[in-house]
């Protein structure tokens, strides 16, 4: 299966994405600044003192090098100490901006669900712990500059002892003495500087960590530079296909052929693999074993960007981008004219909508919109997927949250845009499927039946007994114990 793939739900919180970053720059660019500068003031310093002090004395030059191992090594301990800490810093730092992010955009419920205390006390929660580890970190980190400078003197001290020594013995005079000692003051006052500015330094290094951490992950592989046969509409192909996340197979074995032109939905219980699927197929992973086919040519010999480039996707969350709903609906063809945009929107049902709005095609929307319903943005990223034209199209269960006059509204659209077109469907509402040129479905990663609606009622097998369950048949559904009778 090669190397193992992680399940995105393993994966960070898209909310704790952007925290993984410092709130400012700040972190990252005011300690490289003040560190740059005096770190080439030290070495200017530290070069023109240590030829002075070579000419006086080289015996007691080698005593005051000494010190520099012993300043190392403490140094580095406790910089290895901070650093941890410091990273334990940004980390519930970036916990606690998410926290009070996602509550934010989830206020209401927070409200309607009476959680305004649970939110405050988690709150206090994170951020004393946020607290502690900054003070922490400080202390830590704070601790370099006074042992630097302890070091320093004990130094001060030895080379003073040997020096009165040198005097005596008449090696030295005693100006000579005092000049050398100004002088080792002087070459180790720059090194005491840098201490002072340990936890800048160490508060720099571990926000870097976390921005390198994210740069670090590897870029999606372009693929081959091959380019897939010019046909339309497209077949597509798995042949004996497998793969997995961490080594545990959600695809088993899987063959489907879906004829071009044709209509291919995709059920199943949730976890059995449907998405997973087209994941696939769009190559955001790739196989574990087996292959799949576009007109005969293997999706791995072309390039990522010309496979997709021949799929359009109307995902389950109908996903709006800053901007006006023009752009939204030219997103995938951005030099689609005023006239084409418009024509997509009538196609899809969606241009009546657009011309009751004040500014129409002009409006400015984005994800979190709320002049628009879930129905209405479902329908722009229809026309979104329908100027692209695409040859192959995705739809992830793109009614499963509306009612029912604006499923009818979005069956229609879909149907439109399904015309002369290669199409899979994610569906959980079998209801949208019916109309399907073969129905698909999965149990456990394998095709358990395929057939077209009625075909598959008729076998009485798992499509019948899904379907049952959906439009909820007593005599199918299980039954209740005694306990959970009196639950309800």
């Amino acid at each position: 299966m090669g190397t193992a793939r992680r399940h995105p739900r393993s994966l960070p919180r898209p909310r704790d994405l952007p925290h993984h970053l410092p709130p400012r720059p700040t972190p990252l660019l005011g300690p490289l600044s003040q560190t740059l500068t005096a770190l080439l003031f030290a070495l200017l310093t530290v070069v023109g003192v240590l030829a002075m002090m070579l000419i006086i004395s080289p015996l007691l030059t080698l005593l005051a090098l000494i010190s520099i191992p012993l300043t190392l090594a403490v140094g580095t301990a406790v910089a290895k100490r901070s650093q941890r800490l410091f990273g334990d810093q940004w980390r519930l730092t970036g916990e606690l901006n998410a926290h009070i992010e996602e509550s934010y955009s989830g206020h209401e419920l927070v409200t309607v669900f009476d959680r305004e205390g649970a939110f405050r006390e988690t709150f206090a929660n994170r951020n004393a712990e946020l607290k502690k580890a900054s003070h922490l970190a400080q202390v830590v980190s704070g601790l370099i500059a006074p042992l630097v400078l302890f070091i320093g003197n004990l130094s001060y001290v030895l080379l003073c002892v040997v020096g009165a020594f040198s005097v005596i013995s008449g090696q030295l005079t005693l100006g000579g003495v005092v000049a050398f000692v100004q002088y080792s003051r002087q070459y180790s006052q720059p090194l005491g500087t840098l201490a002072s500015m340990s936890n800048l330094i160490q508060s720099g290094i571990a926000s870097a960590a976390r921005v390198f951490a994210l740069l670090d992950e590897p870029e999606e592989d372009p693929g081959s530079q091959g380019r897939l046969p010019v046909v339309r509409p497209r077949r597509i192909t798995f042949e004996h296909v497998s793969f997995g996340y961490d080594r545990e197979l959600t695809i088993k074995d899987l063959d489907l052929v879906v004829e071009p032109g044709r209509t291919a939905a995709i059920v199943g219980a949730s976890g059995a693999g449907k998405t997973t699927l087209m994941n696939l197929l769009m190559r955001f992973y790739d196989v574990g074993s087996g292959h799949i086919l576009v007109d005969g040519t293997d999706i791995t010999s072309a390039s990522r960007d010309a496979l997709r480039s021949e799929i359009g996707l109307v995902p389950q969350e109908p996903w709006l981008f800053g901007g006006t709903i023009r752009d939204n609906i030219a997103y995938g063809r951005p030099d689609a004219t005023l006239e084409q945009v418009e024509q997509a929107a009538q196609v899809c049902g969606v241009s009546h909508i657009v011309n009751a709005l004040p500014q129409g095609y002009d409006t400015v929307v984005d994800s979190a919109d709320g002049c628009l319903s879930e129905g209405e943005r479902q329908l722009i990223c229809i026309a979104r997927a329908f100027i692209a034209d695409p040859a192959v199209l995705i739809l992830d269960e793109a009614t499963s949250a509306v009612d029912a006059r604006t499923e009818l509204l979005l069956q229609r659209a879909t149907s439109r845009l399904r015309h002369g077109r290669t199409c899979l469907v994610i569906a959980h509402r079998l209801s949208t499927i019916r109309d399907a040129d073969v129905i698909v479905v999965l149990q456990d990663g394998r095709i358990v039946e395929k057939g077209t609606h009625t075909q598959l009622l008729r076998a009485g097998g798992e499509y019948h007994r899904l379907s049952q369950y959906q439009f909820h048949e007593p005599s199918t559904l299980p039954a209740l114990d005694p306990d959970q009778r009196s639950s309800r």
